[in-house]
């Protein structure tokens, strides 16, 4: 009997669930409740029987044919009711939450006392001032922040990975978060596994469940139903559940649940959201943000006590003092840096590159050295197969379609093939296979035919350590295995040739002479081979089957190198990062490419992966210096020459798209997957994911990290300064004997005014000339390096001292507007410096000032309010300011302007090698 059960979840939502009476406990009339509800999360013990059941009877529960899958209409009628299949999230903050944090700030809050204080003395039209100018602020905080999130969550959403499922009888490619239950998912190797899934077929899969039950071992799984014994999760063993990933072989199941009804959807309820993890770069700034505190702290202290000794009231240098705390203090050093980086992440998918991991975009620009894969990143990943060897003969495919003997070797090609026809008659898979799969078409033959006439009955998937893999099929008379991989590999199991079985006559030394030859033109060569059974044998393991086989021939298939790479090689060499190949193709195809492309030189040598095992690691980082290519290499042996690297000091990029490369990419400085045919579990390891797959997308990134990172200097390098000139000017001028130079308001203004918007145009700041002439930045390096504390310290003295000065004419002329006119030399002292600091070392003039139109914007917007500030009655209340003559007007622009000839004279030191000694590129 139907009963309606009503459920409300903790987000208050009221779903609807139909579910039988307790007295049924069929397990198909159970999960028939689960099918017919519209939840959005369903109880984990709701689905703890699917195991139990036979894949038929998953399928009539789910109501889908396993052979169709959903119908496109279904399963957009599912995702709508039963929610996207993701994790609990943590709400993104909301716009009151962001505007409380800006007063959770110990000196804002003090700043606040000071104002309340200053009230309570009578000081109304101060106090008012000050929390307005704390307002402002805190509004701009919010701003920042709210776009730095907005940022990070645009990134979150490009970074959403894809999953392969069958609906209306076609292979599609959808998001994850699209899945549903009742959907077919289709697996293979490298996949990461987006919900719980009920497997229905499965070739010698295996998974890694340690997300989900901490053993590391992968584990075998099957298809077949479960008794009701209430098997624990790790022994489900025709389950898969989201989270794990695919080590090995290939299947198909049935969604059974998504989102937080997953198995790990109950671990997530468990979980508390924590808060992003601050970077590196924040990290460092942090630290010296809270040693400088004390060093500010230290000055106010002084600046107060200086005060009270010449008689000045008390109210006003507890007030200067604060102000002077919390303008010195770059509280909004870490916001900016997260704007910069969030929005730097974003620019690099215009280079087709995708940040994972924020910290990646400030670390690109250390990378010394490039490990690259050839295939699909150096290559086009547009794999032709060109000819055909047979015996002494070469032939064309065009020749091969008339060739009897090639026969064979095509139905080869189109039967050990994973490859697949769209709806459109496009094959889809793997690049290689595609190409054999084409090259059958292109000979004449029908691919399908010849598949329905040989059926697959069993595989043994490709693996990075046997380098082939095999197909057995069924024949009307006999059962006949193909196999199919690298030469000296399969070679090695061959007794014979499969047109003349007398071994005798079978010289395999022959054979990889030719296949050296072939791949010393450039060519990918494959080998083929086969063996025949009257009956189909047990599949047991590749020792029992892959021996005794007969060698049918080989295919030389051709990826030329991609137009852009060479050009991006010699930039990495004009940068100071070498380029490295590592592939497991033929030494003598690495070769070819290596040196086309200008990663090797003539006599340059290479390193097998038979040589790099009999390396010890003491010789291998001596040979590390000097090699350009690896050849043959499996995927472990990459993290040998990764760690070799580094213990050299080198700062390494790898790039990887296999199961096998994960580990090679977190041992990385930075991993970089491949966005088009990576495995999910290569992403997942990875610091940041090609889009296009392409070697010059690296080096486009690097130069983008650059930008990103020498723009972040900028910012530190204005900000500090400007914050030292307050500073100086604050700190020198009661002890040359001088009246107090600023009131707290006017600090508090050019905080507000000169660190906002012209400091966060910075960020805009185009890429310099010579960027990518540079040597990598060193990886421990201090973000202060170069000069910069000293130019911190030396422009801040000398805006000080412009602004003493100016107030020392202005006292001693008598002038009673001697406040006003310190308030402007200090404001416009900052922009002029702003404008100065473009670049560490080219002249402004060089650069021009319509380069950077934003920060040209911001300057003059900033100059409006210090005018406004100035010559507005109301504001002049507010800000006790007084009216100047245009006399005076222009004697503080004509001082303030000092500083640029300085900056332009330190940076004119700095090309001629007087100051700050850098390289010859840095100066360029």
């Amino acid at each position: 009997m139907l009963c309606l059960i009503r459920i409300i979840l903790r987000d208050q939502r009221v779903i609807c669930l139909t579910a039988l009476a307790t007295r049924s406990r069929h397990p198909v009339t159970q999960c028939m409740a689960y099918a017919w509800s519209i939840p959005v999360a369903i109880k984990p013990h709701m689905q703890q029987r699917w195991h139990t059941l036979s894949i038929e009877a998953v399928c009539e529960a789910l109501r889908v044919d396993a052979q169709q899958g959903l119908a496109a209409a279904e399963a957009a009628r599912r995702l709508r009711t039963q929610g996207a299949n993701r994790l609990l999230q943590a709400r993104p903050p909301q716009l009151l939450g962001m505007l409380a944090r800006q007063f959770s700030d110990f000196m804002i809050l003090v700043l606040i006392a000071a104002a309340l204080v200053s009230a309570l003395f009578g000081e109304l039209v101060d106090s008012i001032a000050i929390l307005v100018i704390i307002l402002l602020n805190a509004l701009i905080g919010v701003v920042q922040e709210y776009r730095a999130e907005r940022a990070l969550q645009a990134l979150a959403q490009l970074a959403v990975p894809t999953v392969r499922v069958r609906r209306d009888a076609h292979t599609l490619s959808i998001p994850s978060y699209a899945l549903v239950p009742g959907d077919i998912l289709l697996l293979e190797a490298g996949d990461l596994v987006a919900a719980d899934v009920r497997l229905a077929e499965v070739a010698a899969l295996q998974l890694n469940e340690a997300a989900l039950t901490g053993e590391s071992v992968p584990v075998s799984k099957q298809a077949d139903d479960l008794p009701d014994s209430g098997q624990a999760v790790a022994e489900r063993s025709n389950m898969a559940f989201r989270g794990t990933q695919v080590t090995y072989g290939r299947a198909e199941g049935v969604v059974v649940a998504t989102g937080m009804a997953t198995e790990i959807g109950r671990i997530a309820e468990l979980l508390e959201q924590g808060r992003r993890p601050a970077t590196p770069l924040q990290l460092r700034l942090a630290r010296f943000g809270r040693r400088l505190a004390l060093l500010v702290l230290a000055v106010c202290a002084i600046v107060f006590a200086t005060g009270l000794m010449r008689g000045v009231d008390p109210l006003l240098m507890f007030l200067t003092a604060v102000s002077l705390a919390v303008a010195a203090i770059p509280e909004a050093l870490p916001a900016v840096i997260a704007i910069a980086l969030a929005l730097g992440a974003r620019r690099l998918v215009r280079q087709q590159a995708l940040i994972r991991r924020l910290p990646a975009v400030e670390t690109l620009g250390s990378v010394t050295v490039i490990c690259s894969d050839k295939t699909g990143t150096l290559t086009q990943n547009r794999m032709h197969a060109e000819l055909l060897q047979l015996g002494e003969q070469r032939l064309s495919l065009d020749e091969a379609a008339k060739d009897e003997t090639a026969q064979l070797l095509l139905h080869g090609m189109a039967l050990n093939n994973d490859c697949s026809f769209g709806s459109d008659g496009e094959i889809a898979g793997e690049p290689t296979e595609a190409a054999l799969l084409q090259a059958v078409q292109d000979a004449g033959l029908d691919a399908l035919r010849i598949r329905e006439q040989a059926s697959r009955i069993a595989e043994l998937p490709f693996d990075s350590q046997r380098k082939l893999m095999s197909t057995l099929h069924q024949l009307p008379d006999r059962a006949r295995l193909i196999t199919k991989g690298a030469p000296e590999q399969l070679l090695a199991r061959c007794t014979a040739n499969a047109f003349d079985r007398d071994a005798q006559d079978f010289d395999p030394e022959e054979i990889l002479e030719q296949a050296v030859q072939l791949a010393g033109e450039g060519y990918r060569v494959l080998a083929f081979a086969l063996r025949e059974w009257p009956q189909p044998p047990q599949v047991t393991d590749s020792e029992q089957l892959e021996n005794e086989l007969h060698f049918i021939g080989l295919v030389a298939l051709i990826d030329p190198p991609r137009p852009e790479v060479q050009q991006a090689v010699e930039t990495c060499r004009g940068a100071g990062i070498r380029p490295v190949m590592i592939t497991g193709d033929h030494p003598a195809t690495a070769r070819a490419i290596a040196r086309q492309l200008g990663i090797a030189g003539e006599h340059d040598r290479l390193i097998t992966g038979q040589e790099l095992a009999e390396l010890s690691d003491a010789e291998l980082g001596r040979r590390v210096a000097d090699t350009p290519v690896y050849a043959r290499v499996a995927p472990e042996q990459k993290i040998r020459i990764v760690k070799a690297l580094q213990q050299r000091g080198e700062f390494v990029a790898m790039t990887g798209d296999g199961v096998n490369d994960a580990p090679a990419l977190r041992h990385a400085n930075i991993g970089v997957a491949m966005g088009r045919v990576g495995t999910d579990v290569a992403r997942e390891a990875s610091d940041m994911v090609l889009l296009d797959d392409n070697f010059a997308s690296i080096v486009g990134a690097i130069g983008e990290a650059r930008r990103i990172y020498d723009n972040i200097r900028k910012f530190i390098r204005y900000t500090m300064t400007s914050n030292s000139g307050e500073i100086w000017t604050l700190f020198l001028a009661p002890l040359l004997g001088l009246p107090l130079p600023l009131l707290p308001i006017h600090i508090l203004w050019i905080n507000l005014v000169t660190d906002g918007l012209p400091g966060l145009a910075l960020t805009r700041e185009p890429r310099e000339a010579g960027l990518m002439q540079r040597p990598p930045r060193p990886p421990g390096e201090s973000v202060f390096a170069h000069g910069m504390g000293w130019h911190m310290l030396w422009i801040g003295l000398l805006i000080g001292a412009l602004s003493i000065g100016t107030q020392a004419w202005a006292v001693q002329a008598g002038n009673p507007h001697w406040q006003t006119m310190v308030f402007n030399v200090l404001t416009f002292a900052q922009l002029f410096n702003v404008l100065a600091i473009r670049s560490e070392h080219q002249s402004l003039f060089t650069l021009g000032l319509l380069s950077n139109r934003t920060l040209l914007g911001a300057v003059l917007a900033t100059f409006l309010l210090q005018l406004a500030v100035t010559y507005v009655p109301l504001l002049q209340q507010l800000c006790h300011t007084d009216s100047l003559s245009v006399a005076e007007m222009l004697i503080c622009l004509l001082v303030a302007s000092l500083v640029l000839p300085a900056v332009e004279l330190e940076k004119w030191l700095v090309r001629r090698g007087l100051l700050y000694v850098e390289s010859d590129a840095m100066r360029k």
